[in-house]
């Protein structure tokens, strides 16, 4: 798959699986043509020639009973009758005796000086001599290559798995890479060390051994590495940190030291590592004792970062979205000197990243990608990559010569909140709770000052839900305040107070348990990691997200008293944002019922019609309270 420079090594192969499997296939596939072939030899044997005394042979000679008579290894003689093709009968001449000695009419049938032979039976005598010879062949041949493959497995057990990179045609480079300009920035260093180290080292620096990117998942950590080692021109081995880790304990540590030692004979190079928290959680958890295969290998790993000799040029990157996890040994300057913060992209980042992947499709110019990339506010750049597929998708399917403003905005929503499924049966009575229910939404939504703005309301199915209020910040926010969290609250409970107000309580139904348990975290959240309670204003209190035993073991760092105090903040909380929303339904009434109205007409409604129908809509003084 990859080219190798001249001074690589080669690298392990992964066991051959499927090729052993083919040897194995061509094993038995021989044996039965073997089987065949005596079978068949068995009962196509060619017939032999009768004998006689070659005094009866004369007799019908001589009265031109015979058609030939080919004289064969000297006093053999074949006879042909008249009639046939073949000889079927043969007799013997006295030694030293010729025909006319015997007494033979050589006038009453023909004479030929050579045998005739069967060709077929030739050719058949020779495919059962060779034939048999040349499978038994193959098929010893095929089981030693088999036998050697399995050896070679078993002693490339303990290397590593590592993928090596750096000759092909197309390589990433940063200008491949929209966005993400700090982190890049913080790169080019990384680049300038393995391109020119005799620069840094002339003023007495040391070159960094390991660079962790820490960011959320689909932020283009991996193809920022893969840059790095395309601008520096280097030798890339791409290995997932859960290929180091077997059942057999010592296989994990084995495989770091050979990737390592690979490494340094085709320094200057990088070691990339992805997922590294998959061996370096931190020590100590107790799981498996000592000989803790995992631990193991982060030991070796730890080791091998330390033990690089000055001047190799090797560093090692790092991938993963749970720095918090990783052992300190591993974290310390020495190994990772350097930590790179990878976030999600703004929305300038995302405009730019939604071009890379939409230039090279067939895009309208009426697409408008500036308006896609506010809306696609909190997305990775795989998030992106994956609304410019669909977006194709779609197009390919509705028939499209482009990709059409429609076929992306179906494409963001189909990422977004899931896609439609208008097959889905719903009762008249169902249609209406769904229409209450988002239009309780949509009314507190709109309403309350510092709630979002509603992007889109919807009563089809979509996802795992059955029916969508969309909210969308108006831009990127880089902090949250309290005010704002209480909006949420009571926007996303109004479902469920809609639902009580019109239809009473008896009649809720479970539409609102996703609403309910969202709500419920993000209450919890604030309380416990934000500091926004009122009893227990600015304070945080661990939850660890570490292993079962982790929390099973260590105490909580608060008391049960505490955690009781907590339990009624969230209460309150909840308990505020139901009654704001309930103030707010009640005052607006006759828009809620315009707005169910018009969901069961239209089904789906957009933000300048929610706009229209709930125009005039008042703030009561009970929910504006804080």
């Amino acid at each position: 798959m990859d080219k190798k420079s001249a001074r690589s090594n080669r690298p392990n192969r992964k066991p051959a699986t499927g090729k052993n499997r083919n040897m194995k296939n061509a094993g038995f596939i021989a044996i039965i043509i073997l089987i065949g072939l005596i079978v068949f030899a068995a009962t196509s044997q060619p017939s032999t020639l009768k004998e006689i005394p070659v005094s009866t042979a004369v007799q019908q000679a001589n009265k031109s009973e015979y058609k030939k008579i080919a004289i064969s290894k000297g006093n053999e003689l074949q006879i042909t009758k008249k009639g046939q093709n073949q000889p079927t009968l043969k007799a013997y001449l006295e030694p030293n005796a010729t025909l006319k000695d015997q007494g033979f009419d050589s006038s009453k049938f023909e004479l030929s000086a050579s045998p005739v032979t069967d060709g077929n039976s030739t050719w058949l005598g020779v495919a059962q001599t060779i034939i048999p010879i040349v499978v038994i062949g193959g098929f010893l041949y095929f089981m030693l290559r088999s036998a050697q493959g399995q050896g070679n497995q078993a002693l490339s057990f303990g290397k590593s798995k590592a993928r090596l990179y750096g000759n092909e045609k197309d390589k990433v480079m940063f200008k491949n890479i929209a966005g993400s300009e700090e982190a890049k920035q913080d790169l080019e260093e990384v680049v300038e060390f393995l391109k020119f180290p005799k620069k840094f080292s002339g003023m007495g620096a040391r070159i960094p051994k390991g660079v962790l990117l820490v960011g959320p998942p689909g932020t283009g950590k991996t193809m920022l590495a893969r840059a790095v080692a395309g601008e520096a021109n280097v030798p890339f081995f791409s290995i997932s940190g859960s290929e180091f880790v077997e059942m057999f304990v010592g296989v994990g540590a084995s495989r770091v030291r050979d990737l390592f030692a690979k490494a340094k004979k085709n320094a200057p190079c990088i070691i990339f590592v992805d997922e590294i928290d998959a061996v370096g959680r931190k020590r100590g958890s107790g799981m498996g004792g000592g000989h803790d295969e995992r631990e193991q290998t982060l030991n070796q790993i730890l080791v091998e970062m330390d033990g690089f000799e000055q001047g190799q040029n090797v560093i090692v990157l790092a991938a993963t979205n749970r720095a918090d996890v990783l052992d300190a040994a591993l974290l310390r300057p020495g190994r990772f000197d350097r930590r790179v913060n990878i976030g999600l992209p703004d929305r300038q980042d995302r405009e730019k990243i939604l071009k890379v992947h939409f230039e090279k499709k067939p895009v309208a110019k009426s697409v408008d990608l500036d308006s896609l990339a506010a809306k696609a506010a909190g997305s990775s750049g795989a998030d992106l990559a994956n609304i410019a597929n669909e977006s194709a998708i779609i197009a390919a399917r509705n028939g499209h010569t482009e990709i059409s403003q429609h076929d992306v905005t179906e494409a963001f929503e189909r990422v977004a909140i899931g896609p439609e499924r208008k097959s889905k049966v719903m009762t008249e009575s169902d249609k209406m709770t769904t229409a209450y229910h988002e239009a309780g939404h949509a009314l507190v939504g709109h309403v309350l000052p510092d709630s979002d703005p509603v992007h889109k309301v919807t009563i089809i199915p979509r996802g795992g839900t059955g029916g969508v209020t969309w909210f969308i910040p108006p831009e990127d926010r880089v902090y949250v305040s309290l005010i704002e969290y209480k909006d949420v609250l009571a926007r996303g409970l109004a479902g469920r107070v809609a639902e009580e107000v019109i239809l009473g309580t008896d009649r809720i139904t479970t539409g609102a348990g996703s609403d309910l348990q969202k709500s419920a975290e993000l209450a919890r959240d604030m309380i416990i990691n934000q500091g926004m309670g009122t009893k227990l204003r600015d304070q945080v209190f661990r939850v660890d997200d570490g292993m079962m035993l982790d929390r099973l073991v260590h105490d909580k760092d608060y008391s049960e008293d505490t955690a009781k105090v907590i339990d009624q903040e969230v209460e309150a909380l909840i308990t505020e944002a139901a009654s704001r929303a309930r103030a707010v339904i009640k005052a607006n009434l006759d828009k809620l019922e315009a707005l169910k109205d018009r969901l069961l007409e239209k089904e789906t409604v957009d933000a300048a019609e929610v706009l229209e129908v709930l125009k005039g809509a008042k703030l009561p003084s009970s929910a504006a309270l804080y």
